[in-house]
């Protein structure tokens, strides 16, 4: 779908990065965050080009990619067994 975005639109197209950054969530909610990533921030990279950095959808796709990072590093540390939780 994202292809036919490309083609109809343009990469450069509002509605094209939109479907990107839909594209992206899709992808890590079915776990497949190396893929999530990389097009979130290919996202990112365009929105800042296009719309500018404090435009709203930039905002929001940042916050998100600040998101993720924040929940891969929690996943990442260890765990402390003495909290007995």
């Amino acid at each position: 779908m994202i292809e036919t975005y490309k083609t109809k639109l343009g990469a450069d197209h509002p509605d094209t990065l939109t479907s990107m950054n839909n594209l992206a969530f899709i992808w890590k909610g079915q776990g497949q965050d190396e893929q999530a990533f990389k097009l979130i921030e290919e996202c990112i990279a365009l929105q800042t080009r296009i719309l500018g950095t404090n435009h709203p959808d930039t905002l929001s796709s940042c916050a998100i990619l600040r998101e993720w990072r924040t929940g891969e590093l929690e996943d990442k540390a260890p765990v402390d067994q003495s909290l007995n939780l």
